[in-house]
């Protein structure tokens, strides 16, 4: 028999982690990455855009842990995304936790961007433009605002009904922060050197004028959607892991390619001069899941009020 823990948002809320915590365990699941069993995400579309993503990872052997994270988008769901994780014992198989995915895919998504920021951004650059203010947006500024708590931030917004307004009044404490707001696409790109895009959908290119991208730009689209002409242009693109950018139409046609790990293990010197433009395709990994949720277990006190069940399996060789 063993006792399962049920970790529930609000109690991984209350352990009041913070998002330099969240940027560390990032780096940290990517400086493992070529340590770990990571197979490809499994992807399966119930009807249109909707999609469930199956996401399994074995952590290296010194932490004796396998965790699956299953994650879906359902359009009008509230929230559209949602995630819930299997935390494993993987060397005696039991089952230690089901968790409530959704801090821990919101914060790792957020610190990822982030950290693509602070590595690959051109130098003395500190002003990040923002396409979605959802929750994503709202993590990955809240990793951008922790990680440089010493230096004046700029955030440029695009306006989007009241969207822009709802940003600024969740950050209005921060006192290293300006926030500008622009109009249209247009003159959000041309202003930017930092572009992060937080959106989940997108029909056709958002900006279709190449001309706009300024020399320097670290273009990071967290979702991937409306950029696909930047594929062909920019200077260098990482990916979080190749098996997810390979089947990009463009991808036979990049400048240059790596991945994210190899640049923080020091194999690859990534940025090289403050005038390439660089993408960043972080799509995310099972491996970020799997170190937030293997941490955060074992972070929570045993005498923690969480729910919990007996997981009474059947022991007799032969039962059938």
């Amino acid at each position: 028999m063993s006792n399962v823990k049920i970790l529930r948002h609000a109690d991984i809320v209350k352990m009041g982690i913070s998002p330099l915590q969240c940027i560390d365990w990032v780096r940290e699941s990517f400086m493992m990455k070529y340590e770990a069993t990571l197979p490809p995400k499994i992807s399966i579309h119930p009807q249109g855009d909707d999609f469930f993503n199956t996401m399994p990872c074995l952590l290296p052997s010194r932490f004796g842990r396998f965790a699956v994270k299953v994650v879906h988008r359902i359009q009008g769901g509230e929230p559209a995304l949602g995630s819930d994780i299997l935390l494993y014992d993987s060397v005696t198989g039991n089952l230690l936790a089901v968790i409530d995915g959704d801090w821990i895919t919101n914060m790792r998504t957020g610190a990822v961007a982030a950290l693509s920021a602070s590595v690959m951004k051109a130098s003395g650059v500190n002003e990040y433009s923002f396409i979605g203010l959802g929750n994503t947006a709202r993590a990955t500024a809240l990793c951008i605002l922790e990680n440089n708590r010493d230096s004046m931030v700029t955030f440029r917004l695009l306006q989007y009904k009241d969207q822009a307004d709802l940003f600024a009044e969740r950050f209005k404490d921060y006192s290293n922060l300006k926030i500008e707001t622009v109009s249209s696409v247009d003159q959000l790109v041309s202003q930017s050197m930092v572009l992060i895009s937080c959106i989940t959908s997108a029909n056709g290119l958002l900006c279709p004028d190449d001309s706009l991208f300024n020399a320097g730009m670290l273009l990071i689209p967290v979702h991937t959607r409306g950029f696909q002409n930047c594929d062909l242009f920019f200077d260098k693109v990482f990916g979080d892991d190749t098996g997810h950018v390979q089947g990009f139409r463009y991808f036979d046609r990049f400048k240059q390619y790596d991945e994210l790990s190899q640049v923080l293990l020091g194999n690859n010197p990534g940025r090289e001069n403050d005038a390439e433009r660089i993408i960043c395709y972080n799509i995310g990994l099972g491996l970020h899941d799997a170190v937030f949720a293997s941490h955060i277990y074992d972070m929570m006190p045993d005498d923690a009020h969480v729910m919990t069940f007996d997981q009474n399996k059947e022991t007799a060789k032969f039962w059938a």
